[in-house]
């Protein structure tokens, strides 16, 4: 979308609100939707205040539920609307692209409906619904412009996305993320390292490579190597300290890959790499182009290459047709992994997908036990490798939110390398978020490290400087692309989508 097309769209005093469900690919669209809105004149709508003038959902539609949920939702703002002239709806993301003219039907105060490849248009459908007070339904078939083009207002300042690719080439028939965001289509290497310059260059320390598959990133452009060599371009930006990526594919995780994490040293020792079953037979049902041995194949490789990295996995419990066996499978690949730690689900249907439609549908009672059975393991085995961790002495990047109980417990939290989260002592000298504190653990728990004693070094950062320099600005700052990456907190043990909305 031109920036004329932009410019028709005026909001200007107006406030906005965004609600966003799903996975990073979500967040990151979300980040864009704020920055589109504020370069239209809307103001993010103050958090203790009575409601926004316009609510945007940035749907999932990987859930089973994901649409009695929004339905839900939207039902709760309807006699708000009505009570607040003006006053608009706008629904987006997967579930948009998904049922189009249903969201309409069922919730005729909606006044915007678009999907994921037109999020551009966003401020322009608000105003024609404004004018013409009727609700207006865009879905794009295929992608208009790279979201990267998009303005972008970011969460922090130290760290941010950075989208490679957007889509999907795999058939998982678990996952219906194809059919929503099409086909793969890979940035050129140039444009991406631009936009990693010009973070850098504002005082962003951490960006993580974004992808629906991100280790597939040069399919599109003919260089199956194209990947790694990506990670090593990213060891060339002076001032990037910290490198990673999500989600990759066990098909597409190259030997190369492994040897540019090794050898590039701001990429981060840690790797996300969705199992999402141990057994041959589920896998195959699944469309997974891999198996349990190419698998532990490829975590056996990273060890060796890098013996501290800390692995973590997607995993699928009661996929159709599980057997007892099949999931001893998994369990037998989970030990094996060592994984750090496990985002794990209780499979349920998506709507439109093979899956939904197999045979074998495991009982509720059934998949909740071995659901049960996979945490504890898990558990067990994620307590064990933190404890590894004690008496490491650790570079942490001070992190914003991700302690909750920090003010009560006088202490501060961030991100060792490996992508642990550590709980220290807060040092007597003043530390931001983005900068960087050495620590020496003296407790390990299953999902968190903890540093008791004093910090052993504090080092302020160019990353601090711009978290600083953003929270001393006033509240009425100016508009325009600002930067930083949305805080994740630490994975709960019940089922949530995470990268790649669980399905890599």
């Amino acid at each position: 979308m031109s920036s004329s097309d932009r410019s028709q769209a005026v909001g200007v005093n107006k406030s906005y609100e965004i609600r966003t469900y799903g996975c990073q690919m979500n967040v990151h669209d979300s980040e864009r939707l704020s920055g589109l809105l504020e370069e239209a004149g809307y103001v993010p709508a103050p958090k203790d205040g009575d409601g926004a003038d316009v609510v945007v959902f940035n749907t999932c539609a990987v859930r089973e539920n994901a649409d009695n949920r929004l339905y839900g939702n939207l039902g709760q703002l309807a006699p708000k609307k009505a009570a607040r002239p003006g006053m608009q709806i706008a629904v987006g993301g997967c579930l948009a692209q998904k049922d189009r003219d249903t969201i309409v039907k069922k919730a005729p105060w909606v006044d915007v409906v678009f999907g994921t490849h037109n999020i551009g248009k966003l401020p322009v459908l608000l105003e024609r619904a404004r004018v013409q007070e009727e609700a207006q339904v865009e879905i794009a078939e295929s992608l208009e412009a790279f979201p990267s083009t998009l303005p972008t207002r970011r969460e922090s300042a130290y760290a941010a996305w950075v989208s490679i690719s957007v889509g999907c080439n795999n058939t998982c028939t678990f996952c219906i993320v194809p059919a929503l965001r099409g086909k793969e289509k890979d940035r050129r290497p140039g444009d991406i390292l631009a936009e990693i310059e010009a973070l850098v260059s504002e005082g962003v320390s951490e960006i993580t490579l974004l992808g629906q598959n991100v280790n597939a990133y040069g399919s599109d452009i003919g260089d199956r190597e194209a990947f790694s060599k990506l990670l090593r371009a990213c060891g060339t930006i002076e001032g990037l300290e910290r490198v990673r990526f999500t989600s990759p594919h066990p098909r597409d995780f190259t030997d190369d890959v492994i040897a540019a994490m090794a050898e590039t040293p701001n990429v981060m020792p840690q790797l996300h790499m969705p199992l999402q079953s141990g057994s041959d037979r589920v896998l195959k049902a699944m469309r997974r182009s891999y198996r349990q041995e190419r698998f532990l194949g490829i975590i056996e490789k990273v060890r060796a290459a890098m013996p501290d990295a800390a692995l973590s996995t997607d995993i699928i419990v009661g996929f159709p047709g599980e057997t007892e066996e099949d999931f001893e499978q998994t369990l037998h690949t989970v030990r094996e992994s060592r994984f750090a730690q496990a985002f794990t689900f209780q499979y349920s249907k998506r709507p439109g997908t093979p899956a939904a439609d197999m045979e074998g549908q495991i009982p509720k009672a059934v998949v909740q036990e071995r659901y049960e059975r996979l945490v504890a393991l898990q558990e067990e085995i994620s307590w064990a490798e933190n404890k590894k961790q004690v008496g490491r002495t650790l570079e942490v990047l001070v992190a914003e939110g991700e302690g909750r109980k920090d003010e009560a417990t006088h202490r501060l939290s961030g991100r060792a390398a490996d992508n642990r989260l550590v709980h220290f002592t807060r040092p007597d000298e003043p530390v931001r978020p983005g900068d960087v504190v050495t620590v020496e653990i003296t407790y390990a728990a299953p999902h968190h490290l903890l540093a008791e004693g004093p910090a052993k070094a504090v080092r302020r950062t160019r990353a601090g400087d711009a978290w600083e320099k953003r929270n001393a600005a006033p509240a009425d700052k100016p508009k325009g692309v600002l930067l930083g990456l949305p805080t994740i907190g630490a994975p709960a043990p019940s089922p949530a989508p995470t990268a790649g909305c669980g399905c890599d």
